[in-house]
């Protein structure tokens, strides 16, 4: 007798493989049997008649690290299963809450990533071993594949002082990069918009990445600029694959701000000929026209050097917030952009001040404007809209978050060039969204896979729904190196969703985040249904995921 047996179901198995009609019989934490079963017993059955069955989604670029160490992150990020997610790649950008081999280290980390926090978390671990131990030992809601990350390492190396790093730092980085990957770090993630990863030069990046070549690690890179430096920037992530002769993925790959849209068949013809030539690269993409980060990632490098105390003290000074104010409004990216004074990516330049809207704020008086634009809130409040966000960002001291509009994009219905990306065959799917329990979450953290199946599949064609599924399940598995995960298949984990491909639809929007999906019927982790008839059960299913050396 099965433990549980789903009946009659639509199975898109992850292949992108035209569908089939079958039974899936799982026991345990496996799929047994495929096919036309009969009467097979099992001790729960779930009919599917009429209804899709597919591998559990994938959010290949997570920000959840820091919540999924918090005992009730089952309840704080439930919208990710409601949209039919059973895994999480985390430890992306830059970002991760590992290494940090100090109590300097840990305070430093905490003020740099107060955004990604929800409130009581607290650090209980040095490394990706302690964090992994941690969570197997608290339990946790999703499969987790972590990474370690270039940014936090280079920051309990160097902290956030700008500069070259010497040869004994590079060495250094290098050491703890190995020291995660060994513990069962997936790859090493970079965020070059952000300091400390800013700061490096490519040859430092390639130093820190080369002991993924060993154990066959991935290497995803947010780019240093998706603007004027776009093309540079991705032709950096190219070489850095190709030094190592390693996988790496172009982290929510855009052209942003509209006068750089059409840059983005350039950059597909880029990373096309890369391939072409051997190097393995791949893409991920936002299923929206605008992305979510901090509040400080509109100000230029220098003035982000040395921490938020340090930033907080320049925006302070009269003189100093005022040359911080023209670097805003006036400055232009180049490259080579670690050099001092340059600068990867003027969000402001690119975008405008009325497509950046503060959606996550932590003081009281602070929350009636979220939502509002810089603009906006700088009229209500009779200050520019630098002032308003410069204010914002000493008030609060670092954990303000803000949506950027913009992302190879005007709004939904005009995202020509968006939709190349969303249809290329390399390209997967993500969420990118940051979810803490604080604010207004990008629409992305409740609706971005029910919106790839429902509108972007369905209703406009761009692929097939078949084709729709495999970039959103086994694409990023095969691409990190998962086994037995991301496929329908006999000897497969179990974890599967089963929705209705009729009615599957997002209806999150940027002004009403919080609005959970269409169609998402059940939701399987592990063999064990979390999601069925709209009740969640919040059951720590998951399991964390440790890359071996000969997977």
């Amino acid at each position: 007798m099965y433990d549980l047996l789903i009946k009659d179901g639509t199975v898109m198995d992850g292949s992108g493989n035209p569908w089939f009609i079958a039974d899936i019989a799982i026991t345990g934490r496996r799929i047994e049997r495929i096919g036309r079963l009969g009467k097979a017993l099992a001790r729960r059955v779930i009919n599917a008649s009429g209804l899709a069955v597919a591998p559990g989604f994938v959010d290949c670029h997570s920000h959840a690290d820091f919540v999924l160490a918090h005992p009730k992150h089952p309840e704080i990020l439930e919208c990710f299963v409601r949209q039919g997610i059973t895994t999480l790649i985390t430890g992306n950008c830059g970002y991760s809450p590992f290494p940090v081999e100090t109590a300097e280290d840990v305070a430093l980390l905490k003020g740099y990533s107060g955004f990604f926090q929800c409130d009581g978390f607290e650090w209980h671990w040095k490394d990706a071993k302690g964090y992994m131990a941690h969570l197997e030992e608290q339990g946790i809601a999703y499969n987790v594949l972590p990474m370690t990350s270039h940014g936090t390492i280079r920051m309990a190396v160097k902290g956030l002082r700008a500069g070259v790093a010497s040869d004994s730092e590079k060495k250094e980085m290098a050491r703890l990069s190995r020291r995660d990957l060994e513990a069962g770090a997936w790859g090493l993630s970079a965020g070059l918009i952000y300091p400390p990863g800013m700061y490096s030069d490519t040859e430092e990046l390639i130093a820190t990445s080369a002991p993924l070549a060993e154990f066959h690690g991935v290497f995803t890179c947010h780019v240093r600029g998706s603007s004027e430096t776009l093309l540079q920037a991705a032709r950096e992530v190219v070489r850095i694959a190709e030094a190592h002769h390693i996988t790496a993925v172009h982290s929510h790959a855009e052209a942003f701000g509209e006068r750089f849209f059409p840059a983005i068949d350039r950059l597909i013809d880029l990373h096309d000929s890369a391939r072409a030539r051997g190097v393995d690269i791949g893409m991920d993409v936002i299923p929206y026209v605008a992305a979510n980060t901090t509040l400080f990632a509109i100000l230029p490098p220098w003035a982000l050097e040395g921490g938020m105390a340090d930033l907080a003290a320049r925006l302070r000074d009269p003189e100093t917030r005022e040359r911080i104010r023209r670097s805003v409004e006036d400055d232009m990216p180049g490259w080579p952009s670690w050099l001092p004074g340059a600068w990867p990516h003027n969000l402001v330049g690119a975008t405008g001040w009325e497509n950046i809207r503060l959606i996550s704020a932590i003081k009281p008086e602070n929350k009636r404007y979220e939502g509002m634009s810089f603009v906006e809130i700088g009229a209500a409040t009779g200050r520019t809209p630098f002032d308003a966000a410069a204010d914002m960002i000493m008030e609060e001291k670092g954990p303000t978050m803000a949506l950027y509009i913009g992302s190879s994009g005007i709004d939904e219905m005009d995202d020509p060039w968006h939709r190349k990306l969303v249809a290329h065959d390399q390209v997967a799917i993500e969420t990118d969204a940051i979810v803490t329990g604080r604010g207004i979450p990008h629409p992305a953290a409740y609706g971005a896979f029910p919106k790839c199946l429902g509108r972007y599949s369905r209703d406009l064609n761009l692929v097939p729904m078949e084709e729709m599924v495999r970039k959103m399940t086994s694409l990023s598995l095969e691409r990190f190196g998962v086994p037995d995960r991301g496929f329908v298949r006999a000897g497969a984990f179990a974890d599967l969703v089963v929705f209705n491909p009729e009615t599957i639809a997002d209806n999150a929007t940027y002004e009403e985040p919080k609005r959970y999906p269409t169609g998402i019927e059940v939701v399987i982790v592990n063999g064990v249904p979390v999601l069925e008839n709209s009740h969640y059960s919040a059951a720590l299913a998951g399991k964390v995921l440790r890359k071996e050396r000969d997977t």
